[in-house]
């Protein structure tokens, strides 16, 4: 039968949609990207925010639609079943199977039982066979499941469960098949990678960790992503600077400023830590990319504590920036908390830094004009003008991208030196040198 997968939510969502692939594959499926051509439709579902809940919905509803047609059986797996899966049961009837986080290892007996086929029942999701999905010269690679911050407006520990690091030489074998196929650029990702080691080795090892792949020949570009503020430590400073493969690119989510935010939000960190070690940053590694991501609405909020927060984002200016307004999330101990905030004003106050950001942002490109870069192409606009690629600044889905003007030459995949011509918004364009 053919298989079509729909995955939504995050990178380490994908990574989970990518084992999956995998198994059908491996049990002699055709994988297919046309729902309309699909036998069996599987979504992978995201429930992180009230946003993503209802693109989860809705997609699952969508996808329904086609059991009218060619479609013979619907999966929903992730952390919307694991958060809501009784409930969904009841209420999409549609769907054949519901497959939560901690079914996992169940995997393929479920599918197997579903179908109605005399498959291998011992299969089960696994991080050592995953197809990869985001294109020839890039992936993900996951170092640690869960979280043990337990910020309070956040349902990551009650979906995916504490903070569990997987073991350095699991990584780098994996790390080293990636590159033996071919992918040059790895994105380390976890919920917080600078806690990873510190459950199965009694300290901090992102540190050590990305100096062992670095020795990997075939690796190009190293970056990680979700360094909390409070573990990034001198040692991973020092490592990011001096290790060339490394991306000179650090992504803090820091979600405010105010003190007494911060600590309803059960971060961490100060106002003070954050700007110390956003300076300590800039100041040790020259041409440092600074990314971050904020919460605006977080109940309690007052229009002092949201100027604080507009300050630091002017004085800081960081180079990326996404601002979220907060969402009461189910079983979360800010939902419980009083002084929720209206959402017209949550809606102003994201208007206003991402107002701001834009101008900073615009700033900041200017100053890449004229400069040179490494750039991995990765497409082609539809009229085939520009050829679309990153460089060490710019992670793919959050940032903005360069346009490299098209001049005749087959670049696709390939990494090429760049001279930046022109800005627009969050954009570069550039020319081949």
């Amino acid at each position: 039968m053919k298989v079509g997968f729909i995955s939504l939510g995050c990178s380490k969502n994908l990574i989970d949609t990518e084992m999956g692939i995998s198994l059908f594959r491996d049990h002699k499926f055709e994988i297919v990207n046309d729902p309309k051509e699909a036998e069996i439709i599987v979504v992978n579902t995201c429930g992180f925010i009230e946003s993503a809940k209802e693109e989860a919905i809705n997609t699952i509803l969508e996808m329904a639609e086609y059991k009218k047609k060619k479609c013979r059986y619907l999966i929903a797996m992730g952390c919307l079943v694991k958060r809501y899966k009784e409930e969904l049961q009841k209420n999409i009837p549609e769907v054949d199977l519901w497959i939560s986080l901690d079914e996992y290892k169940e995997f393929w007996k479920k599918i197997s039982t579903l179908i109605e086929q005399d498959v291998d029942k011992e299969s089960y999701i696994s991080y050592r066979n995953r197809t990869i999905t985001t294109g020839k010269k890039m992936a993900y690679l996951k170092i640690a499941e869960g979280c043990d911050n337990y910020c309070t407006y956040c349902a990551i520990p009650y979906i995916r469960g504490r903070f569990e690091s997987r073991k350095m030489e699991e990584i780098l074998e994996e790390a080293k098949n990636l590159a033996d196929n071919g992918y040059e650029e790895i994105i380390l990702i976890a919920q917080d990678t600078t806690k990873y080691g510190i459950d199965i080795y009694g300290e901090y090892k992102l540190a050590e960790l990305l100096k062992e792949l670095c020795k990997i020949e075939k690796i190009r570009w190293i970056r990680f992503l979700y360094a909390y503020p409070e573990s990034i430590t001198d040692e991973l400073i020092e490592t990011v600077k001096n290790e060339k493969k490394i991306c000179k690119y650090f992504d803090i989510p820091i979600q405010h400023f105010s003190d007494k935010i911060l600590k309803k939000m059960n971060r961490k960190t100060s106002k003070d830590d954050i700007v110390n070690i956003v300076k300590k940053i800039r100041k040790e590694i020259p041409n440092v990319i600074l990314r971050t991501s904020l919460i605006v609405g977080f109940p309690g909020e007052t229009e002092k504590d949201f100027d604080i927060l507009k300050e630091c984002v002017n004085e800081l200016k960081f180079d990326r920036l996404g601002c979220f307004t907060y969402s009461k999330e189910d079983g979360t101990p800010a939902a419980k908390f009083e002084n929720q905030i209206h959402h017209e004003t949550k809606k102003k106050r994201q208007r206003i830094i991402m107002e701001a950001q834009k101008e900073i942002s615009d700033n900041s490109l200017k100053c890449r004009v004229g400069n040179i870069y490494e750039v991995l192409i990765e497409n082609i606009t539809s009229d085939g003008t520009f050829y679309i690629g990153r460089s060490y600044m710019d992670s793919p889905e959050t940032d903005g991208v360069i346009y490299v003007a098209n001049n005749g030459e087959e670049l696709l995949d390939k990494f090429v030196n760049c001279k930046i011509v022109a800005c627009e918004e969050y954009d570069l364009f550039a020319e081949v040198i």
